[in-house]
């Protein structure tokens, strides 16, 4: 079971949805890169995810529970307390964060096996959006650029267009990007293409053209780019 509820309106521009899901059979489910940051309390804790770079498979046996929190990309801003180039491909306990949330994952702990009950798992969500909320009136607001360069990358400016239209040098561009995703900009420009890209192939347009309105040179370029950043076929994500 997986359901994803949207946020409260005063949230919306950086919460981009909250999430629960119990594990229904063992397995592995596959988590691929989208340039967003989730807060997790699940059987280990209460923990960070991403932002990624690559495939990342994740275990789950029958009945774990999770609760999550995803941001919007480049909305998270100071909110872990640490730049998040170190969270690139991590999945972090908040214990490891210098006390950032520390009071939350210690009244919460590690989430049960037993297909926690849907009051518990509200209780938990509402707990993760207070703390961030609270977080967040204590640090800095995220650059307000943010959106700006990633919608202009997935619409397929060149990095030297893009700094060019916000008014930063090439240098600036970067380290905002670093900053305010955990990628530069070309990483970041290659992972929303290929969101961009696999969002048009489950809305059912053929290869060919999704390849070619996701600005990739051609069918066998967007092939090789969703196998390097999945790890598996487009055929594969897509059932």
């Amino acid at each position: 079971m997986y359901v994803e509820r949207a946020p409260h309106a005063e949230l919306a521009g950086r919460i981009s949805w909250l999430w629960e899901q119990v594990a229904e059979s063992d397995g592995s489910q596959l988590v691929v890169p989208d340039a967003a940051v989730d807060l997790i309390w699940g059987p280990g804790g209460l923990h960070v995810a991403g932002p990624d770079t690559g495939p990342m498979p994740t275990p789950m046996r029958a009945g774990d529970v999770y609760v999550g929190v995803r941001f919007h990309p480049g909305a998270t801003g100071a909110l872990f307390g640490v730049p998040l180039e170190e969270l690139r491909d991590q999945r972090v306990p908040v214990s490891a964060l210098g006390g950032v949330m520390r009071d939350l994952e210690a009244r919460l702990g590690p989430s049960g096996r037993t297909g926690e009950s849907p009051e518990v798992r509200a209780a938990v969500r509402r707990a993760m959006v207070g703390a961030v909320t609270e977080r967040w009136g204590e640090t800095p607001a995220p650059d307000a650029a943010a959106p700006a360069m990633a919608t202009a990358l997935r619409a397929g400016r060149s990095v030297r267009e893009v700094a060019w239209e916000l008014g930063f040098s090439e240098r600036q561009l970067h380290r905002r990007s670093l900053a305010s995703f955990g990628y530069s900009p070309k990483v970041l420009q290659r992972i929303v293409r290929f969101q961009r890209a696999l969002r048009m192939a489950r809305a059912g347009r053929p290869l060919a053209e999704v390849a070619f309105a996701s600005g990739y040179a051609d069918q066998a370029h967007l092939a090789n780019d969703v196998k390097r950043l999945s790890g598996v076929t487009m055929g594969t994500l897509l059932t």
